[in-house]
């Protein structure tokens, strides 16, 4: 009987001690699941760690002569880490005595809230101890500069919480100039214009941030684990800022007083290729004009402008000359079951191939290219794909519409395409390639490939440079060239566009009006399509105008010399009186950059840059020396610049400064001409200095 009272007691006992013991279990997860499940759910979250990509500086976009076209300026998301060291202490005291004031601070430099309004929302995030508190998102550099020395956040991120994330946003600091064709960089959408084309160039490399999961699943940046990116390079781009908006303003006026849907500007220079202005504009529902779209690549039937590559098929293969006869018949001509019709109402019959061209007939056109190509069309097909006209012209912007020009073999020929193709229908062409015919015309016959970047940069130095490209040695025979010549500018003179012409240069060119389609509505609408093209001054031709505009319906005004005619003049007006000075291009003044503008100069002075924008750098670097700067393996590189005393120290690629310091405290007297870092100096380093000698610096 006593056994087994002991057996039961020992397992009364075990079992009373299992009890106790799982309800000290049940109770230790209550607590840990109810009482310290955030803490502990916060580092299980911390636990959890991925590299997100940290996005690289992208290049900026320069005109020719250095001014920026398209850039990245950084914005700043605010946030405060409420469990950082200082805060945290229940022995701190920091946001207790720094609330009042911080929240006073921020009232006055955003302007969004009250001090009160700021002081509630930083109290929830206090009471919650949020990790990735976000106060302010797109804060601009200048606030953030204000911001880094307000109470509490001039203690930096342990002891004052401050967690600053950058990010960059794309502008266009010249707005409307040009802005198609340069293009947008766009988070969500597919970038346009130079950025999409130079994109690779220009976005760089992505690097890596080490990033941590904190509660409610977003995550903040873990410090000292950053992967960093390699900045975008800069590209250079042929247009002229000044060009640029002359043309834009002179498109946009006759846009607005003719409410006309959308027209486009092209200026390229003759010799080069180079395109030095490309306005794009089009309508907007509230009757405003932007650069939407990038009119000077679309496709369609060009119209009059065409006939100068009808005119270089007839001449070249002689059969006819600029003397010689055809009948305009009164401006209408019947031809297999349609009728072509001259655009201006005349009374001419019999009158030169000259005269038909300068009246720009279409009944002339068509009738000479049918008289001496209808047995063999496909002759003066073959003409006009001699001049790449069937061709895109390989301008690098993406997007560029593809031409047509028709042979036999096309389903859609019929018994009128050569008559009609004579002057500017059932072909396809872009403004760019018109363009591109009568720049070669200009360049005494030599067609040159249209092109808008000059280079690309890195740290200043050029990484790749494009040279002009020339696509056909020659479009015609010099005696052809002479013959067009006379003609283009016997139009100014004697023929649509003899309104335009002005006593203080010449210029010549081709007026252009087309009859367009409206969709199913067909030709009912009288929408007409005003262009002209020419060059300028015609005695030495430095640039190439062409202005395509397409009118509203039933316009008043739509021929080519009274709507697109007026903008070509008031562009060659405006850069002829700043006398056609070609600016100097960029990557020879200085080579800026998107990151420094690299001088010689002071030792501790250029530590003091790197370790600002903590640069990686090379060589030596001392509180008294004086180095010569440059770029070596992505790295800014330093050697010493020894100048021994009484003699002339060399300060070339100095700034105005620097050089200044050490000339005149060598006892020479400096004249200075120009502006920037010192390119010459009169007196070569290291020379023995006379008395009272004077060095003159040219800078640039």
């Amino acid at each position: 009987m006593e056994i087994k009272k002991d057996i039961l007691w020992r397992a009364y006992l075990c079992l009373i001690g299992m009890g106790v013991f799982a309800v000290a279990i049940l109770g230790r997860v209550f607590f840990i699941q109810h009482v310290q499940g955030d803490y502990w759910r916060s580092m299980s979250d911390s636990l959890h760690t991925a590299f997100m990509d940290l996005d690289a500086d992208r290049g900026t976009i320069y005109s020719e002569e250095g001014r920026m076209l398209s850039t990245s300026i950084p914005y700043f998301d605010i946030r405060i880490d409420f469990r950082a060291d200082g805060i945290s202490d229940p022995k701190s005291t920091i946001f207790k005595d720094n609330i009042d004031s911080l929240s006073s601070r921020l009232a006055e430099l955003f302007m969004d809230k009250s001090a009160a309004e700021y002081k509630k929302l930083l109290k929830e995030g206090f009471n919650e101890k949020d990790r990735y508190f976000l106060l302010k998102r797109n804060v601009r550099f200048d606030e953030y500069q204000q911001l880094r020395s307000f109470p509490m956040f001039r203690q930096g991120r342990n002891k004052g919480g401050l967690i600053v994330e950058t990010k960059n946003k794309r502008i266009n600091p010249f707005k409307l100039l040009a802005n198609r064709t340069i293009g947008l960089s766009r988070e969500n959408a597919q970038n346009v214009g130079l950025e999409r084309t130079y994109d690779e160039n220009l976005s760089g490399v992505t690097g890596k941030r080490l990033m941590r999961r904190i509660a409610g699943g977003t995550y903040m940046p873990v410090e000292g684990y950053d992967i960093e990116p390699e900045n975008g390079k800069d590209i250079i781009t042929t247009l002229d800022v000044n060009m640029q908006d002359i043309a834009e303003n002179a498109l946009m006026k006759m846009m607005i007083s003719n409410e006309a849907e959308h027209g486009t500007c092209i200026l390229m220079e003759v010799k080069t290729g180079k395109i030095k202005a490309i306005a794009n504009l089009g309508r907007q529902k509230d009757g405003s004009y932007w650069e939407d779209q990038n009119y000077a690549l679309h496709v369609g039937e060009p119209g009059s402008t065409f006939k100068l590559a009808t005119m270089i098929a007839l001449l070249e293969d002689g059969y006819v000359s600029p003397n010689s006869m055809v009948d305009l018949n009164y401006g209408r001509w019947p031809i297999n079951r349609r009728v072509v019709y001259d655009s201006e109402p005349h009374h001419f019959t019999t009158v030169t191939v000259k005269k038909a061209f300068e009246r720009s007939s279409n009944v002339g056109m068509a009738k000479l290219a049918y008289q001496y190509y209808h047995k063999k069309p496909n002759e003066f097909s073959a003409h006009l794909k001699r001049l790449h006209l069937d061709k895109p012209t390989g301008i690098d912007l993406i997007g560029e519409g593809t031409p047509r020009i028709k042979t036999t073999e096309n389903k859609s020929w019929s018994a009128v395409t050569l008559p009609w193709m004579a002057f500017g229908y059932e072909v396809l062409q872009s403004p760019l390639q018109t363009a591109m015919l009568y720049n070669a015309v200009a360049n005494n016959g030599k067609m040159m490939k249209p092109y808008l970047v000059n280079s690309i940069m890195e740290f200043g130095q050029p990484v790749k440079q494009f040279e002009p490209v020339i696509v056909l040695d020659s479009v015609c025979s010099a005696r052809t060239l002479q013959q067009l010549k006379d003609m283009l500018e016997g139009v100014v003179l004697n023929g649509t566009a003899a309104k335009l012409q002005t006593p203080y240069y010449r210029f010549a060119g081709k007026t252009g009006t087309a009859l367009v389609a409206n969709g199913n509505r067909g030709y009912v609408d009288k929408i007409y399509q005003s262009s002209f093209a020419g060059y300028f001054p015609a005695d030495d031709p430095q640039y190439t105008c062409v202005v395509v505009i397409k009118n509203r319906p039933h316009a008043a005004k739509f021929y080519g010399g009274s709507v697109a005619g007026p903008v070509f003049r008031e562009v060659a007006d405006k850069l002829y009186a700043l006398a056609v000075q070609k600016p100097l291009p960029q990557q020879q003044a200085g080579g800026l950059d998107t990151l420094m503008a690299i001088k010689n100069g002071k030792g501790s002075e250029w530590r003091s840059v790197a370790a600002a924008l903590n640069l990686p750098w090379q060589g030596s670097l001392t509180g008294s020396n004086w180095v010569s700067a440059g770029i070596e393996g992505n790295k800014l590189s330093f050697e010493p610049i020894r100048n021994a005393s009484g003699t002339v120290p060399d300060v070339k690629g100095m700034g105005l400064k620097d050089a200044l310091y050490l000339l005149e405290n060598a006892g020479l007297r400096v004249v200075i001409k120009g502006a920037g870092k010192v390119t010459s100096q009169s007196l070569p380093g290291g020379a023995n200095i006379g008395k009272e000698q004077t060095i003159i610096i040219e800078l640039s």
